[in-house]
């Protein structure tokens, strides 16, 4: 499965050990993880902005990221879309990755629950989608 992580998934998968932590490293062992160079300025941004992580920190997170995950380059999606003008590079790279899903804690983009037939997925809900996926 081709899986979209969303920044704050990715993220939160770094902060602490618990749900995002544990779909990150299943995800990164058992499907093809999707990024773009926009989301990844994105996550580097928040991991030191927002966190201030030290510089060293975040590139080694950054290094691993790129070590798992396939970028592609965003398409342009239509305004419409979504209600957050910044949520349509997610999209644009879900959709340009081919994702079977994406995985997201955004609740605008949760509220859509799919975009170009790819499922919308709160990180605890991924769970029981791939059960359901895989049968």
């Amino acid at each position: 499965m081709r899986l979209l992580l969303d920044t704050n998934v990715l993220v939160a998968a770094f902060l602490t050990r618990g749900v995002c932590a544990e779909l990150f490293e299943h995800a990164a062992k058992l499907h093809e993880l999707i990024s773009s160079e926009p989301l990844l300025v994105e996550f580097e941004d928040v991991m030191a902005r927002k966190l201030r992580f030290s510089k060293s920190d975040i590139a080694a997170a950054t290094g691993l990221l790129r070590s798992r995950l396939t970028l592609v380059e965003p398409i342009t999606i239509e305004r419409s879309a979504c209600r957050d003008r910044d949520d349509l590079v997610v999209l644009g790279t879900a959709v340009a990755g081919h994702c079977d899903a994406l995985i997201t804690g955004d609740a605008d983009l949760q509220t859509i629950r799919s975009h170009k037939s790819i499922p919308i997925l709160a990180p605890a809900d991924y769970w029981k989608w791939e059960a359901e996926s895989t049968k």
